[in-house]
């Protein structure tokens, strides 16, 4: 069974980046047609996919937030990143790690972390 561990600050200021770390266990990042997402839920709004590292280590990010996104990952350490840069006050969210196959279907989640964007 692999189990999804987010963890990072709770709390990032305006204007900075806030990067948040996925622990995985139980099932290896390079796992073959894996892929390894972050997905945000804002207060009161529903689910947002934010983007995507495969086994391989390509990454794959929404329109919408590709500009200030990067997502990366430790093999070594069986650990893939977030950074989200230039954060405003509606970046605040509950931030997920999750992992399945193919691209966009999830099977397994993290249990989530929350982050407040706030001076």
């Amino acid at each position: 069974q692999v189990q999804l561990q987010e963890s990072g600050p709770g709390l990032v200021k305006p204007s900075q980046t806030l990067s948040l770390t996925c622990t995985v266990s139980g099932g290896s990042i390079t796992t073959n047609y894996y892929y390894w997402s972050w997905i945000r839920q804002p207060p009161g709004k529903g689910l947002e996919w934010m983007g995507a590292i495969a086994y391989s280590g390509y990454t794959y990010y929404s329109p919408s937030l590709k500009s200030h996104t990067s997502i990366s990952r430790d093999t070594s350490k069986n650990q893939f990143t977030l950074q989200l840069s230039s954060v405003t006050p509606e970046d605040t969210a509950v931030y997920y790690c999750a992992s399945g196959q193919p691209l966009h279907t999830i099977d397994y989640w993290g249990q989530g972390a929350q982050v407040t964007v706030s001076s």
